[in-house]
């Protein structure tokens, strides 16, 4: 029986051809070996299984020739430290010793170093004289996966390369030539998962697809890799995909909890999310078609989706995700969190025809509005329209369209109530009505409302009151604040001056757009306060932005004490509690 050899040592790279996803590093080194331009020491960082090792070891065979077709051997020439073991002073004092005597044949020697980063500081300082001034026949390269470990003057002695991570295309491109010269069945979807598990790491693939070989049996289909990687594979997104864009939250619900029963973890579900929406957006335009790094096969059926799903909406879900993904670690229950976020995302119509049809439906005109519909299409349009709008957008905007909203619903009011008299007026003119007859009682609901509401327009009260009276219950209504916990209007309240006018318009008067907004949110509760208090019912709050320019003053340390002082003076304790300076 022959010795079973592992893929990652079976089909490491012989020449600088045969290295993955490191081009533009093996080119700079074939044209520096060309031109005889080779620096005396050279650093190679990156993350692991990306080829440092594997591009030192064909470096230092290339240098001494050793494809030629010489018979003499330069193996010798060659030397492998591991500092991950070898990391004392004592190991770099032999290297500078050693270094002394050249090659007896050949032109170079060259030390690799392996895992750089792991020599202490008192070994890297013995070392610092010897890189900085190498013999002409040493050459000396470092391989490391924490650049950022080495000491800045061994870094500034080597010329650097960066390897970068691996793109899980060429990975699986690589994956599928291994598969094809072993004679083994595979799906592409299933090199796909294998080559994303790696996380750039060809090295790490390998190993991965060496234990799915054994698993399979040489048959390496997606659902099999996936149950064994415990990952969920494309076809399992793209079903719940089909699902949250239905609308079918039970379905939906059961779906995750059969995953939940497979040992998927939560956190790796929802990023799996994030990314199924992100190949969503990026198959939805041709142009960023071509980022999307699956198979051919995954393409069709992601563009086959996105044909009917809205650009916008798809943004909504990934900004959704992410905001709970952000929100993930601080949840106790991490179950009912990631419910809570497929129910959302299945609340989102993302179709256009459904988006459509629903705006369609809100705008049929009633027979009974006709003649107001004619004069202000607009307001209804708005109107139906905000419902239409994420509900985090209407809070945000909720006290700037309330007021706009208010004047036109009121605008609409007072023609309707105009269109009412006008009725009547005609009604009375010229038709009369029997006073048992169905119209009759309707008219005079209508007048009894009118009339109604222009008495509790009468009756509403309109005590008089002082400046001291309106602070007074400022006051209360900040103690109220207190108790529930909002200490950011309370600060704004606090902070900013009020006035009161002639026609009993409360004025605050605020530094910048963001304390007028909070304030006029607080106003819907602030107003029946001092109504009630006040006995006052005409009393209106207005807010007004103070943009006044200041020249800018640079202030001391100690002036800036000196003004937070006035506004917190315990800040004097604090300060020599800890003794602190200004």
């Amino acid at each position: 029986m022959d010795q079973f050899i592992v893929s990652a040592l079976k089909n490491r790279p012989k020449s600088f051809e045969e290295v993955i996803g490191q081009d533009s590093i093996t080119h700079t080194l074939e044209n520096s070996l060309r031109t005889n331009q080779l620096p005396q020491a050279l650093l190679f960082s990156g993350p692991r299984g990306v080829g440092k090792t594997s591009c030192a070891r064909i470096l230092a065979k290339q240098i001494n020739n050793l494809e030629s077709k010489n018979s003499e051997d330069f193996s010798f020439n060659i030397f492998e430290l591991d500092a991950a073991s070898n990391n004392s002073v004592e190991d770099i004092r032999k290297i500078n010793e050693q270094v002394r005597i050249p090659p007896q044949i050949g032109k170079y020697k060259v030390y690799i170093i392996d895992e750089a980063h792991m020599l202490s500081p008192q070994a890297f300082n013995a070392f610092l004289k010897t890189l900085e001034e190498p013999p002409k026949h040493i050459i000396f390269i470092l391989a490391t996966t924490e650049k950022n470990k080495i000491l800045p003057t061994i870094l500034s002695r080597c010329q650097i390369y960066d390897f970068k991570r691996i793109t899980v295309i060429e990975i699986q491109s690589y994956l599928k030539k291994i598969a094809v010269e072993s004679k083994y069945k595979f799906e592409e979807n299933a090199l796909f998962l294998i080559a994303q598990k790696a996380d750039g790491s060809l090295r790490d693939a390998l190993s991965i697809y060496d234990r799915m070989i054994s698993f399979t049996k040489g048959d390496l289909n997606e659902k099999s890799v996936a149950d064994n990687l415990n990952l969920l594979d494309n076809e399992t997104y793209c079903r719940l995909g089909k699902i949250i864009f239905n609308n079918n939250i039970p379905e939906l619900i059961k779906s995750y909890d059969l995953l939940i029963k497979r040992g998927i973890e939560n956190i790796q579900f929802i990023n799996g999310l994030g990314d199924f929406f992100r190949n969503l957006i990026l198959a939805k335009d041709p142009k960023t078609l071509e980022l999307l790094e699956v198979g051919k096969e995954l393409k069709s059926e992601y563009i086959q989706i996105t044909e009917k799903l809205l650009h916008t909406k798809l943004l909504e879900a990934i900004e959704l995700i992410n905001k709970s993904e952000i929100n993930f670690k601080n949840v106790k229950n991490k179950r009912v969190h990631v419910e809570l976020i497929l129910m959302q995302l299945a609340s989102i119509h993302f179709d256009r025809e459904k988006k459509n049809s629903l705006i369609v439906e809100s705008h049929k005109p009633s027979s009974s509005n006709k003649e107001v519909e004619k004069l202000h299409p607009d307001i209804d349009f708005k109107k139906n329209n905000l419902n239409n709008f994420p509900k985090n957008f209407v809070k945000k905007e909720k006290n700037e369209y309330s007021i706009k909203n208010s004047k036109e619903i009121e605008l609409l009011e007072n023609e309707k109530e105009k269109i009412h008299n006008n009725n009547l007026i005609k009604n009375e003119n010229h038709t009369k009505v029997s006073s048992y007859s169905l119209s009759s009682v309707e008219l005079k609901k209508t007048v009894s409302n009118s009339n109604k509401r222009k008495e509790n327009e009468n009756i509403l009260s309109e005590d008089k009151f002082e400046f001291k009276d309106l602070e007074k219950n400022l006051r209360e209504y900040i103690e109220q604040l207190k108790k529930e916990g909002k200490q950011n209007i309370i600060s704004i309240l606090n902070m900013n001056p009020v006035k009161l006018d002639d026609n009993n318009n409360v004025i605050f008067t605020v530094a910048n757009e963001m304390n007028r907004v909070e304030i006029n949110i607080e106003k819907e509760k602030l107003l029946p306060f001092l109504h009630k208090k006040l006995n006052n019912f005409k009393i209106n709050i207005k807010v007004n932005v103070d943009e006044v320019e200041k020249d800018e003053i640079i202030f001391s340390p100690k002036e800036k004490y000196q003004h937070l002082l006035k506004i917190n003076p315990s800040l004097e304790i604090l300060r020599k509690k800890f003794d602190l300076e200004y």
